[in-house]
C-alpha cells in the first residue's frame, strides 16, 4: 500500500472546510489523476499525502508510516521519500538550474554534502540527464530568474525526478506549459513512475490530459470524493456533474473551429461513448 486516508477532514484557519470525511487509497506504482473544480480541495489533498499538512480528523498512512505518530527524525525520513511538484516551484530565483535540480536530494544528503553542492554541484551529469528529459539541458547553468515561467515550472519537475521518490505528487505540474510541452512533461513523470515503481498522484485542470495519462481518475468536489473510477468509465455525465458550477471541464487546448466537439466536454468527439473516452484522448 502506498497510502491510505480514512475519513480525513481538514479545516482552514478561516473556518473553511477543505476536506470532509475523505477516504482514498492507492497501491504502490499506481497512477492517479485528481480532477475537480477550483476550490475542490485538490491541493489540500496533496499536502496531506505529502505529510506537509496534519488533518484535523481521520487517519493517514503514507508509505507504511503514520506521519503524525512518528518522531521528528522518522517524519523527516518519510518526507525525503515523497517528491512534490508544485504549481509554483519553491525555488530561490537566484539559484542556478543545476543547483535547483540537485536540491531534490537534500533530504537524503548530509549537511556537509548539501553545503558543498551549493558551491560545486556534486552531480552535474545526473542533473543534465534529468533536464534532457524535459528539453532543458541547455539551461543547466542558467539562473532560475532568467527562465520563462514554463521553463521554471519544468525545473521544478526536474527536481522531483532527480529525487527519485517512492511517492510522487504533482500539483498542476503543467499549468504554465503549452499543449506539446504539457504532454511531454506528463510523459516524463509517468515514465519515471514506471521505471522506479513510484506511485504518481497528480492534480490536473485539463481533463483530456488526465484521461490520456492516468488509468485511474478521482473526481473531487467540495472536499469529498465525487467519483473514483478507471479512466475508461469516466463519462461526460460524470464530468458535467463534477464541474457544474464552472460551466464544464477544461482541456489543455480548445478544439479547432468546426470540430465535432462534444457539448460541455471540449475536445472530445460527439460520437465518443463512455468506453471510448480514454482511447479518444490517446
Amino acid at each position: 500500500m502506498s497510502f491510505r486516508l480514512d475519513a480525513v477532514g481538514v479545516v482552514h484557519p478561516n473556518g473553511q472546510r477543505a476536506l470532509a470525511a475523505l477516504s482514498l487509497a492507492a497501491m504502490a506504482g499506481e497512477r492517479v489523476a485528481v480532477i475537480g473544480p477550483s476550490g475542490a480541495g485538490k491541493t489540500t489533498l496533496l499536502r496531506v499525502l505529502g505529510a506537509a499538512l496534519r488533518p484535523a480528523e481521520g487517519d493517514v498512512r503514507v508509505l507504511d508510516a503514520a506521519p503524525w505518530d512518528s518522531s521528528a527524525g522518522a517524519l523527516k525520513a518519510l518526507r525525503a521519500r515523497i517528491g512534490t511538484v508544485h504549481q509554483a516551484p519553491p525555488i530561490a530565483p537566484r539559484l542556478r538550474v543545476v543547483t535547483a535540480v540537485l536540491s531534490g536530494r537534500l533530504g537524503r544528503w548530509s549537511t556537509a554534502r548539501a553545503l558543498r553542492s551549493l558551491l560545486h554541484p556534486s552531480d552535474i551529469e545526473g542533473a543534465h540527464e534529468v533536464l534532457s528529459r524535459l528539453a532543458l539541458e541547455d539551461r543547466l547553468f542558467e539562473r532560475c530568474d532568467r527562465l520563462s515561467g514554463g521553463q521554471f515550472q519544468r525545473v521544478g519537475v526536474a527536481r522531483a525526478l532527480y529525487q527519485r521518490p517512492d511517492l510522487l505528487l504533482a500539483d498542476e505540474p503543467v499549468s504554465a506549459l503549452d499543449p506539446t510541452l504539457a504532454d511531454a512533461t506528463l510523459g516524463a513523470l509517468v515514465a519515471q513512475g514506471e521505471a522506479t515503481g513510484a506511485t504518481l498522484v497528480a492534480s490536473l485542470h485539463a481533463v483530456d490530459l488526465a484521461l490520456r495519462w492516468f488509468p485511474r481518475i478521482v473526481g473531487l468536489r467540495e472536499g469529498r470524493v465525487a467519483f473514483d473510477r478507471p479512466a475508461a468509465e469516466v463519462t461526460p455525465a460524470l464530468l458535467q456533474a463534477l464541474y457544474a458550477s464552472e460551466g464544464g471541464p477544461a482541456t489543455q487546448a480548445p478544439p479547432p473551429p468546426g470540430s465535432d466537439a462534444m457539448p460541455g466536454l471540449p475536445g472530445l468527439p460527439a460520437a465518443a461513448d463512455a468506453r471510448g473516452l480514454r482511447s479518444v484522448c490517446r
